[in-house]
């Protein structure tokens, strides 16, 4: 089925339709005659146009940016009334524009026509969500410490065999998933699915089917016809196990045989499916430490350390902070669209004064706060004011005196957590948002430093 062909058709034969076609940089390629009516602008000052000197308020890059398919929200233009709905277009496994419509006059009268619109962009919605595709390469593992670029090195080589099993370790932030990413996008299985499952976030008696599907009547409200699980959408392809020291032994056992087998077997199942297959895996989890305390399958563990990588903390490499927050820069740019050209160095030796507890992802946080706070003063560069946060963060100084870097980061830890409670009133959902870390982490971390909770 063309979509270029169907685009065109509702163009041309539908006169309740208000739609147009941009590009990856948000430049209007094509735009219906009834949108230029609602609009009230000729043609020739719409077409070439970047789409937010027309329609500041598009929905169009979040659309480009997530993927996803926006469907039926309100959008009202010259005291038009309308239903919008905004999806992306694909080619060769990358977003190259979107193509936002909007249903408008009275909305009783077009109630067919919307259904009919949602409808098939629903079956567009599915098509998107079928496609898993990593986001990431190499050349976003940024940084020149010797011991990150030995890493990357390796990482670069395993991506050359594409049937080995690598398990990603290292602290939250320090880039495993975008590791896993990089294999994926650099072996010959780039053009498969990439498929990432947090195995922290999907409740035991879900996690399962997830993995490996079930068929129509395995359990009460299971789909009609059953569903494929991400293994078998991930055939040909390379699955990401985020978390998996978070994994139950009953579910380790089964994934066991998947690994040995290259077969899965749908809840409710009689006969078992052939996949093919690479599985990464992700902790930030001592798993040595939990095969000592039962808490890990030791034939699991050998299954999935056929080659092991060790993400580096990004305060074992502070010399690649600059390098860091001038790509950092340049990222969230482009994502939020704004103006920031460069750091100071007063900020950069701020930046790399502080500990990062978060890593990478921490940095990236503050570098969207402080380049929101300069655009707010439309300002251009950087300064240590938009940094100004920091400074209230504590940071540990290195001595002469012995010191246990395992305790000292668990006693920073508990500390940080204690004061973003208090901080937000005890509100646990707040408080995981602000640490950028899942609810049922946040719940661990409070259980294991004996956190008391303000009733």
């Amino acid at each position: 089925m063309d979509i270029g062909n169907i685009l065109e058709d509702l163009f041309t034969q539908n006169q309740f339709m208000a739609a147009m076609i941009v590009d990856k940089n948000g430049t209007i390629l094509s735009i219906s005659d009834t949108y230029l009516r609602v609009l009230n602008l000729p043609k020739a000052k719409v077409i070439g146009k970047p789409v937010k000197e027309i329609t500041p308020h598009t929905r169009v890059f979040t659309v480009m940016s997530t993927g996803k398919a926006m469907v039926g929200y309100n959008w009202k233009i010259n005291e038009h009334n309308m239903i919008a709905s905004t999806i992306p277009i694909w080619k060769n496994g990358e977003t190259v524009g979107a193509f936002a419509y909007s249903v408008f006059h009275d909305i009783s009268d077009a109630k067919n026509l919307v259904e009919n619109l949602l409808a098939e962009l629903n079956m567009y919605k599915d098509e998107v969500d079928s496609l898993y595709t990593a986001k990431y390469n190499f050349d976003d593992l940024v940084g020149n410490n010797h011991n990150f670029k030995k890493i990357k090195a390796f990482a670069q080589q395993i991506a050359n065999h594409p049937s080995t099993t690598v398990l990603i370790t290292g602290e939250s932030g320090t880039g495993k998933e975008l590791t896993a990413n990089a294999i994926h996008n650099s072996s010959s299985r780039a053009r498969f699915p990439f498929l990432r499952i947090n195995c922290a976030t999907i409740p035991e008696n879900l996690l399962e089917a997830e993995l490996f599907g079930y068929e129509e009547g395995a359990f009460t409200g299971a789909k009609k016809g059953g569903k494929p699980g991400k293994f078998e959408l991930a055939n040909g392809g390379t699955i990401f196990l985020d978390e998996i020291g978070e994994m139950s032994l009953a579910m380790q056992s089964k994934l066991l045989v998947v690994l040995q087998e290259q077969e899965i077997e749908r809840l409710g199942g009689k006969h078992p499916v052939k996949v093919n297959v690479r599985v990464i895996a992700a902790t930030n989890r001592n798993l040595e430490q939990m095969l000592e305390e039962k808490k890990f399958r030791e034939d699991l563990f050998y299954r999935l350390n056929v080659v092991s990588l060790e993400m580096p903390a990004l305060r074992e490499r502070k010399e690649d902070i600059p390098e860091l927050g001038r790509y950092l820069l340049g990222k969230v740019n482009r994502r939020l669209r704004t103006m920031v050209s460069d750091i100071s160095e007063d900020a950069l030796e701020l930046i790399k004064q502080y500990s990062w507890p978060g890593n990478v992802r921490e940095l990236e946080n503050a570098m969207e706060r402080s380049m929101i706070l300069a655009d707010m003063e439309y300002v251009a560069v950087l300064n240590p004011r938009h940094l100004g946060f920091l400074n209230s963060r504590r940071d540990f100084s290195i001595t002469s005196e012995p010191i246990n870097l395992k305790s000292a980061t668990q006693d920073f830890e508990k500390e940080i957590i204690t004061k973003i409670l208090k901080e937000n009133e005890f509100n646990l959902p707040i408080t995981a948002e602000r640490l950028d870390v899942d609810l049922s982490s946040l719940y661990r971390k409070i259980k294991r430093y004996d956190i008391k909770l303000k009733v």
